[in-house]
């Protein structure tokens, strides 16, 4: 099994356990609401941070599989051989964006919330934890972008 495989495999596995998890928790709110009278305090804010994981690791998927949105505007008048230059060029930027932005600056706001101690209000959770899944999904969205390149530049026949 390739990298790339047990990388896609490791990523779908987390986000079908998160998701899960969310479902069970969005579960469980509306359980102890609607029987107890009560909900349970940690349960909407629990919800919150494991959606911002789905959703950053599900970008970071989807990048992988190309199914981000794209505009095919430009690239469907295009020949093959400057489609491939639209698709490099399109990689770098998008390696350029996950690496200024998501992994220097993840880094940043992960430093900062675990040296400030931000504590989340229900679950009392330092938010540095929340926060991780910044730069690693602009490092998995590196590194896809990084393997997609390379396939345009070599293509596999499969």
């Amino acid at each position: 099994m390739s990298v790339r495989n047990r990388i896609d495999q490791s990523v779908r596995w987390l986000l079908i356990i998160i998701m899960s998890l969310i479902v069970i928790d969005v579960s469980l709110q509306v359980i102890s609401r609607y029987l107890f009278q009560s909900p349970f305090a940690f349960t909407d804010e629990l919800a919150g941070y494991l959606l911002i994981w789905l959703g950053l690791l599900g970008s970071a998927y989807a990048t992988g599989e190309k199914q981000h949105l794209a505009i095919d505007l430009i690239s469907g008048s295009l020949s093959a051989e400057r489609k491939r230059y639209l698709d490099i060029l399109i990689n770098i930027l998008v390696i350029s964006f996950a690496l200024s932005v998501l992994v220097v600056g993840g880094i940043w706001l992960v430093y900062t919330s675990f040296i400030f101690g931000q504590i989340s209000a229900s679950l009392q959770l330092s938010l540095g934890y929340v926060y991780m899944v910044v730069p690693l999904s602009g490092l998995l969205i590196i590194y896809y972008s990084i393997d997609n390149t390379r396939n345009v530049l070599h293509p596999t026949t499969e």
